[in-house]
Parts: structure tokens; C-alpha cells; sequence
């Protein structure tokens, strides 16, 4: 009884050590007589008792790895300290077994001394502005570095570059600065647009006025223009009226001389300044002053 009971509790020790289920994600290092045999991937595996056993467990997933942060000093000797996280994945499982005694320990310290040397050959500035290209360097280094130990590193972040508090203090009024000199820049700059925009508008005013008053000029210019044509051409129009009535009138030089005086004074009460006597008349004025010559000559006599 007691043998059964004992042989019982072996096959369950040998069954216990013999089968081995291997979680998705996962794969398990098999070593037969303390020797590398083979890698069991996810499901069920078979070893044999007390000649295989599982060296390690190694995960396939995406792993992450905070860099704990790491004082550095710049190329202009400012020392500032910086926190990295690295993204990994195990492609050979094997290799990161055998190849390194601790595949974290030696990623932490490979990325340390890679960030030293970026970081110590550039300014202050240009690790604020250039994020970006340290992240890439330091993936490219890492990822070359770490493929012998079959391991392939995805990216890598700096996730905050802390200054001396001097330093940030000097650069907090650095910037208010130059905020204020941006602010100042805006400010001339909208009052100077004001100013052309506003000297325009006065330019287009004044342009536009100019032009409305010498249309108005012209356009009076034209109306009294077209006015004295108007009157010109009825006066024309009454002039060869009575040049025809009397033309029909057939009238003799007496009667023409008559008209004539009485044409000039109708002519000389006008305002006009000046007054063009017509030839005919001047023979008609003639011809009495010659009469009154006459009469002069016989009053005299009679005297």
C-alpha cells in the first residue's frame, strides 16, 4: 500500500516536472545537463526530469525601461540633468540569455554613457531645441550596440531636461525679454500699418476730392458754355429775323442809318465795358455830324 502510495506521489513529481505550459508572449530556455537544448514557445511542452530544465523565462512583449536621471555636462560646462526612457523588444531569446549577464543592467548603462557623450558635445541651447536628433542618435547607437544580444531597441524619449536653478531662472528672464521684445516689435509695427493706412486713406480722400471738384468745374464749365451758346444762338436767330424783315422791307439808307442809332443805343445801356460800333452806323453818326456843322455855321451868321 504504502508503495503505491510512494510510487504514486513520483509519477506526480515526474509528471509535475515533465510538463510545462508556455504562456502567449513568453518563451522558455531549455537546458539539458546544463547545456543550451532548445526554446519552447507558447503551449505545451515535454521536458525530461532531472535532465532538462528551464534556464529562464523571457518575455516577447514590448518592454520599457526608465534610465534613472542622469547629471551631464554640456560643451559650454552647464550641468544639467536628464530622464530617458528606452523601448526594447527581445528578437533572439537565446542571445539574451548568453550573450550578457543582465540584458537591463546593460542597456541602463550603455544608454548613460551614450547620453553623456551627445549631451557633452553640444551647447545648453541646443539640447532644448534638438530633442528630436538626441533621441535618434541615441536609438541608432543603442539598437547597433544591442543587437548582439539579441535585442532591438524601438525608440528612445527624453522625457525632461532639468537646468541649475540659476540657469533657469537666467533663462525664464531671457524669455520674458524677449516676449516683451516681441510684444514691443507687434505693437510699433500695428501702429506703424495704422499710420500708412491712415495717410493713405487721407491720400484717396484728397485724390478723390480733387478729381470730384475739377469734374464739378467742368461740368459748370460745360453748362455756362452750353448756356452762352444757347443765348448766342438766339441772338443769331433774332438778328437774321430782322435782317430778313427788313430785306423784305426793301428799306432806303436813312431808314437803315436810323436803326442803326437806335441799335446803338441799346447797345451802349448794355454793361458791357466796351462797345463795337457797326460800319454803318459810323456813316450814319458821320452824316450828323456833318448836319450839326451846318446848323452851328448858321447860327452864327445869324448872330
Amino acid at each position: 500500500m504504502w508503495f503505491l502510495i510512494v510510487l504514486l506521489v513520483i509519477v506526480l513529481i515526474i509528471a509535475f516536472k515533465s510538463i510545462k505550459i508556455v504562456k502567449q508572449s513568453e518563451v522558455y530556455i531549455i537546458e539539458r545537463l546544463g547545456k543550451y537544448h532548445k526554446i519552447a514557445d507558447a503551449g505545451l511542452t515535454i521536458i525530461i526530469p532531472f535532465f532538462d530544465h528551464v534556464r529562464s523565462v523571457v518575455s516577447l512583449k514590448q518592454q520599457t525601461m526608465d534610465i534613472p536621471p542622469q547629471g551631464v555636462i554640456t560643451k559650454d560646462n552647464v550641468t544639467i540633468t536628464i530622464d530617458t526612457v528606452v523601448f526594447y523588444k527581445v528578437t533572439d531569446p537565446a542571445k539574451a540569455v548568453y550573450e550578457i549577464q543582465s540584458l537591463r543592467k546593460g542597456i541602463e548603462y550603455l544608454a548613460i554613457t551614450t547620453i553623456r557623450d551627445i549631451i557633452g558635445k553640444m551647447d545648453l541651447d541646443q539640447t532644448f531645441s534638438s530633442r528630436d536628433m538626441i533621441n535618434d542618435r541615441l536609438r541608432v547607437i543603442l539598437d547597433e550596440a544591442t543587437d548582439q544580444w539579441g535585442c532591438r531597441v524601438d525608440r528612445v524619449e527624453i522625457k525632461d531636461i532639468t537646468p541649475p536653478a540659476d540657469i533657469r531662472d537666467a533663462m525664464e528672464k531671457e524669455m520674458n525679454a524677449e516676449r516683451n521684445k516681441r510684444a514691443a516689435i507687434l505693437q510699433a509695427e500695428g501702429e506703424r500699418q495704422a499710420a500708412i493706412l491712415q495717410a493713405e486713406g487721407q491720400k484717396e480722400a484728397a485724390i478723390l476730392e480733387a478729381e470730384a471738384d475739377k469734374e464739378a468745374k467742368i461740368r459748370r464749365a460745360d453748362g455756362e458754355a452750353e448756356a452762352i451758346k444757347k443765348v448766342a444762338d438766339a441772338k443769331a436767330q433774332e438778328v437774321q429775323m430782322v435782317y430778313s424783315a427788313i430785306k423784305k422791307a426793301n428799306p432806303d439808307d436813312k431808314l437803315v442809318q436810323l436803326k442803326s442809332l437806335e441799335a446803338l443805343k441799346e447797345v451802349a445801356n448794355g454793361e458791357a465795358n466796351k462797345v463795337f460800333i457797326p460800319f454803318e452806323a459810323t456813316k450814319a453818326l458821320s452824316g450828323l455830324g456833318a448836319a450839326a456843322e451846318v446848323i452851328k455855321e448858321k447860327e452864327n451868321k445869324n448872330n
